[in-house]
């Protein structure tokens, strides 16, 4: 009887053994996707954000290069761009000058296009400067606003591995749209500036789309006249 009696038990013992094989394999599984799931998230490179440091106060309705930074860096920036699968790889934003001309700037780099946006507080109308931006220049009205679309190119800076001095000359051509600060164009600007990494023209058409979009985020555009 007794050897009668352990057979279910052995037989039983057995099952229960394959039972909990079966759902320690399955959890090892669920814990192995998900630590994949959550491995291949973080190699996933994440988008280049503007600096996090306070923006520094205005003066008057002047623009700020974390303002500028804050217009650019848009989330639909890179379809914007025609390459919507890139991501942003820096972005950036700055209070520069040339003199007394305040000229801040922002810009957002991605693996095939780098874009600048920037505004120059000098005074002086948009309308008639393709005079001397060039040959290339030419008057383009966007958003009811005097612009000009012109060509410029880019510096190139190399270093020497000696510790000499930095070498610079022209880099690649690049594509600009300087638009007027108000519609009245009573002086200063605001410039989108476009260019490539493998050097090539970039398209104006692709310039325009992502300056009519930018261009009316940045604070006080509808209001201003």
């Amino acid at each position: 009887m007794a050897e009668e009696n352990d057979a279910p038990m052995k037989s039983a013992s057995a099952w229960g053994q394959a039972l909990a094989a079966v759902v320690l394999v399955g959890a090892l599984s669920g814990g192995f996707w998900v630590l994949a799931k959550t491995s291949a998230a973080e190699s996933e490179p994440k988008p280049a954000t503007c600096s996090d440091g306070e923006t520094p106060a205005p003066k008057g309705k002047r623009l700020t290069g974390a303002r500028l930074c804050e217009a650019l860096n848009r989330p639909d920036l890179a379809a914007l761009l025609g390459t919507p699968t890139e991501t942003a790889k820096t972005a950036s934003g700055s209070d520069s000058s040339i003199g007394k001309i305040a000229t801040p700037q922002a810009q957002v780099e991605f693996e095939t296009y780098t874009v600048t946006l920037s505004a120059t507080y000098d005074g002086l109308p948009v309308a008639g400067s393709e005079g001397v931006l060039g040959s290339y220049a030419r008057p383009q009205k966007v958003l009811g606003r005097p612009g000009v679309l012109y060509s410029t190119r880019t510096i190139s800076i190399s270093f020497r591995l000696d510790g000499g001095d930095a070498d610079s000359g022209p880099g690649v051509p690049a594509r600009a749209l300087s638009v007027a600060q108000d519609p009245k164009d009573r002086g200063g600007s605001v410039d989108v500036t476009l260019w490539r990494a493998d050097g090539a023209v970039p398209d104006d058409a692709v310039l325009l789309r992502v300056a009519e979009r930018v261009l009316q985020t940045l604070p006080g555009w509808t209001s201003r006249g």
